[in-house]
Formats: structure tokens, sequence, C-alpha cells
């Protein structure tokens, strides 16, 4: 079985240029029974899987848009790697500056059988909010797989103000 893979945009903002406020980074609340009682480890950067044919980047695109109903924002792409989350699949994140309204957000769907078992389909959101929050705060709320990027953003952040 082929390793899964995944591929998203982290988009980040510093509200205050004089460092006196802390960056704030756009995630979302994942969508879906399985979610919507839960606050803690229960959001994620805009992401999605690709197949092998797909280029990573150009997925993290299509997931943005996808996720959230508008195109992503132009500005410069920032490696943040890769990551290993604890069920095999591999995911990918860029991290771009930018200070988005998220108020148009209009999500994609999915659909899956709900309540298990019964036989009916049902269509749930990929991610039913969006919201700005601060780095520390996001440690607590993002999935355990995707910390590594918030370090990852905060030592780019450091390198680049030198």
């Amino acid at each position: 079985m082929a390793t899964k893979r995944s591929a998203g945009l982290l988009l980040f903002r510093t509200p205050d240029r004089s460092g006196a406020l802390s960056t704030e980074v756009l995630i979302g609340h994942m969508g879906g029974p399985f979610w919507q009682d839960q606050e803690e480890r229960a959001w994620s950067a805009p992401k999605g899987e690709y197949t092998p044919d797909e280029e990573p980047m150009a997925a993290a695109r299509r997931e943005f848009e996808e996720e959230l109903g508008f195109a992503p924002p132009e500005g410069d792409w920032l490696p943040l790697g890769e990551s290993r989350q604890h069920h095999g699949k591999i995911v990918t994140l860029w991290a771009m500056e930018a200070d988005l309204d998220p108020a148009p957000f209009v999500p994609g769907n999915f659909t899956m059988e709900w309540p298990p078992r019964s036989g009916r389909l049902m269509e749930f959101p990929e991610i039913d909010r969006v919201e700005w929050t601060g780095v520390e705060a996001a440690r607590t709320r993002l999935v355990p797989g995707q910390l590594v990027f918030l370090d990852r953003l905060e030592e780019l952040l450091v390198s680049r103000r030198g």
C-alpha cells in the first residue's frame, strides 16, 4: 500500500510589526461528526491528500481553495518541510505571510455514512470554521502531528529577523 501524502499552506501574520503582539496562524476546525464537540487537537492547517502525479505545491493550492472557498493569496511560499503523522501519512506544509480576512469562508464538503452502518450518506464541511490564533494557542488546538510545523515556522521567523 502506497504512503498517503498531504500538502497544505499555513498562513501567518504579525498584527503589530513592532513585535509587541505575537505571530498568528490561520487554522481551521475539522468538520464532521467526529470533531464537532472537540476544540483541543481538532484544528488543522488547510491541507489535503494528493496523488503521486500531482506536485505537492499544486495540491496545497488546490486544497486551500477547496477547504476555504477562495484561492490562496499571492506571496512567497516558505517551505516548512515534511512530517510523518502517527498513522503514517506524510504531510508537507508551506508558510506564507498574509493578512487574509476569513469572513468569506465557504467550506468544501465531504460525504460519509452517518451514523456508522446506517446506510445513510450525509454531507459535512471539511472545515467548519476558520480563525486566526496566536502560535501558542495553536499549540493546544492543532492535531499533534502538525505541531512540528509551528516550531519550524518560529525558527523561520527568527532567522528572517536576523
